[in-house]
């Protein structure tokens, strides 16, 4: 069994070494053009290039949750694409989106501005939990992990998703086209982390951001590219949306002219909001192959026509 390594902007390293250790039965190598035929890949970003010459793979194991960057290239007909369910992302997500909802209600940042500018002031009003419904876009593994992370705050929460979801303690559900609406109109909060398809290109719009609760706040976790910058832009101008935390963009690194850099009501993290770990994720992916060289199913595999 062989198995093929390339992911951009990786030190590849460590992942080999891993990777070896895990599967001391197979011939595992880096990337380089002109390698062997390979039964499976391990991959980040590849170039175009890599798929061509490997047109024999059975699986490409795609080294996270999202997987546009792969499916927008041409691919081997019967490879599975396989994503990571989890190795430890979710609990980080569901950090992260905690902070933000949290700093949020708690108004942290206005505190934060009065402690650098030397005053005492705690006289801001309490604000309540139930006045501040948090609608979670994507119920997948990490979207279902958030929702309930919200939910033991005890925040209300919304979830959304494109199919029904069975029922989540603590969580209101809507899906379909049908239920969109009526979700952005339940939520003063929203928290993307959809995956990136045709269908949800610009999903965050001035259409669909105006029918939050007036004083909305969102978060986007998911992709740069499900949000359309200058309509956020206007509409935390005009008084509707409250401030934002991106953590995801179009052009990463967000270039240092982008407007996000300089307004005062949206926070900027670097893609930090959930790292792929590297120990979790071998193993994940080590036991996916030896269950697929032993003949059974493994979960995660993508189908390239709903895009996860």
């Amino acid at each position: 069994m062989k198995i093929t390594f390339c992911c951009t902007g990786t030190q590849a390293g460590p992942w080999l070494q891993g990777l070896a250790a895990a599967l001391p039965q197979a011939d595992i190598s880096l990337w380089q053009p002109g390698a062997p035929q390979a039964d499976h890949a391990v991959v980040w970003k590849p170039p175009q290039q890599f798929i061509d010459e490997q047109p024999r793979l059975r699986t490409l194991f795609n080294l996270g949750a999202g997987v546009d960057a792969l499916l927008r290239l041409r691919l081997p007909p019967a490879a599975l694409v396989v994503r990571l369910d989890d190795a430890g992302m979710a609990v980080q997500m569901a950090e992260y989106v905690c902070h933000a909802v949290i700093g949020h209600l708690r108004e942290f940042d206005a505190y934060a501005g009065q402690m650098r500018a030397g005053r005492w002031d705690d006289l801001r009003p309490p604000r309540r939990r139930a006045d501040l419904p948090v609608g979670v876009m994507g119920l997948g593994v990490l979207g279902q992990r958030v929702a309930g992370a919200l939910a033991q705050f005890e925040f209300p929460v919304n979830g959304w998703s494109r199919s029904r979801k069975t029922a989540m303690d603590g969580v209101r559900t809507f899906s379909g086209a049908d239920g969109f609406d009526a979700f952005l109109a339940a939520s003063r909060v929203l928290v993307n982390l959809l995956p990136l398809t045709p269908d949800t290109v610009d999903i965050m719009n001035r259409t669909t951001l105006s029918r939050l609760q007036p004083g909305a706040y969102v978060i986007n976790v998911a992709r740069g590219a499900h949000l359309v910058d200058e309509d956020l832009l206007a509409l935390i101008d005009s008084g509707h949306i409250a401030g934002a935390t991106l953590d995801v963009f179009r052009s990463e690194p967000l270039p240092a002219d982008h407007a996000f850099w300089r307004h005062p009501r949206i926070t900027v993290t670097p893609h930090i909001s959930a790292r792929t770990l590297r120990q979790e994720s071998i193993a994940q992916i080590a036991h996916k192959i030896t269950t697929l060289e032993q003949g059974g199913a493994v979960a995660g595999v993508v189908d390239p026509a709903r895009g996860y």
